[in-house]
């Protein structure tokens, strides 16, 4: 018995939008490693793929994965796929020979196929063995955003997921306001902030919750080590609600002791550097989604976010990227395809979903500020999916 987040007619649909992109671009097929292909295409969902494991598509609809013996009952159970294959793990196992014999049955001698090179599913260890089997019997071509553009615009279905992800992001923003008091731990922070997902019927994310306070504010990522929370510390929040593997981002850096649990807003700031950051960043964040609209390109989103905070003469405190595309992605991360960052010339059009992150980490005066939230790009422009993480509305 299969559990998938959609209809089999959506998968059907998926793969013969794939099937015209081969055809397009003159392939007769690909080899799928992008565990997000792989769930886009069939609706499987494994953690798998830290082995070798590979998802033919033929442009004639010819669909076979090949993966290891526990992922046989996991593609069976979350998948429309049939025909699943299993290597078998030993001392001189290659996987990449069991793959060659699949293609060769499917009568790829000869031919081009597409690979997802660009995939934490497929090291450059297993690259070179690929190249050098099945390089052999087909024309190997680099593939690896064939899917991946596909995926970027969002079904009517898939939004479903997207705002049900938001509204789980909105309930772990609550949970963080009513834990993160002085005098508390940031490991109650997080246990809130993720409970409430897991609470909402969500998943975990694709990667970890990034918590800091006090200098710790003002780094990008997670790092392992917990404090316990002081009355004036900053504290450095980014999250995701995550449902069915589909995101919705938010982020925010706010002052312990200045929260508001009562309404799910901040209150004011008594620092008033503090507060000038805040306001040049909600300035900013507006301006960048006021830039989202369809026949605009990434680059310009990033232009509008440079734009404002070099104008604020914080210049040396902003970060080369401001957000990216957000989707059902696996780890080790939840960041999509495409990044804002200086001249991307991606496409923004209708049904896809971003995070935009302002962030400002000003190192001489230890200030960290931060602001973010998704938005659906709609035929008119950008749909923020959450106000909660703004102290006061635009």
């Amino acid at each position: 018995m299969t559990d998938l987040p959609f209809a089999p007619a959506e998968y059907a649909a998926r793969q013969q939008a794939a099937r015209a992109a081969l055809q397009s671009r003159g392939l007769d097929g690909l080899l799928a490693f992008k565990q997000e292909t792989m769930a886009w295409l069939t609706g499987y969902e494994s953690f798998g793929f830290c082995f070798f494991q590979c998802l033919y598509l033929g442009v004639d609809g010819t669909l076979t994965l090949l993966t290891r013996a526990p992922d046989r009952r996991q593609a069976q159970m979350t998948s429309v796929l049939s025909d699943i294959r299993v290597w078998a793990d030993g001392v001189d196992a290659d996987p990449v020979l069991d793959l060659e014999d699949i293609l060769l049955e499917h009568g790829a001698r000869g031919g081009r196929l597409g690979v997802e090179y660009d995939s934490y599913g497929l090291p450059a260890a297993a690259g070179r063995r690929l190249d050098a089997a099945i390089g052999n019997i087909a024309r190997l071509e680099d593939a690896s955003d064939l899917v991946t553009r596909l995926r970027a615009v969002k079904s009517p279905a898939e939004l479903a997921h997207v705002r049900r992800a938001a509204a789980l992001a909105d309930d772990a923003w609550r949970a963080a306001l009513a834990t993160a008091a002085p005098g508390a731990h940031e490991n109650a922070v997080l246990a809130a902030m993720q409970g409430a997902v897991f609470q909402g019927g969500g998943d975990y994310p694709g990667n970890e919750f990034i918590i800091g306070s006090g200098p710790r504010a003002r780094l990008c990522r997670y790092a392992s080590g917990r404090q316990r929370l002081q009355a004036g510390d900053q504290l450095t929040l980014e999250w995701a609600g995550a449902y069915r593997h589909y995101h919705a981002a938010l982020m925010r850096s706010f002052t312990v002791g200045a929260e508001d649990a009562g309404d799910g807003r901040l209150g004011p700031d008594r620092d008033p550097d503090r507060q000038a950051l805040y306001a040049v960043a909600r300035d900013t964040l507006f301006a960048c989604e006021d830039a989202l609209r369809p026949g605009r390109t990434a680059g310009d989103i990033y232009a509008a976010h440079a734009r404002h905070l070099d104008e604020a003469g914080l210049s040396r405190w902003r970060m080369n990227a401001c957000g990216y595309g957000l989707g059902a992605t696996f780890t080790p991360t939840w960041m999509d395809w495409p990044m804002f960052y200086r001249d991307n010339p991606a496409a923004i059009a209708p049904g896809m979903v971003f995070f935009i992150h302002i962030i400002i980490f000003d190192d001489d005066r230890g200030l960290a500020m931060t602001l973010g939230r998704t938005s659906v790009v709609t035929r008119t422009g950008a749909e923020p999916l959450s106000d909660a993480v703004l102290a006061a509305d635009r």
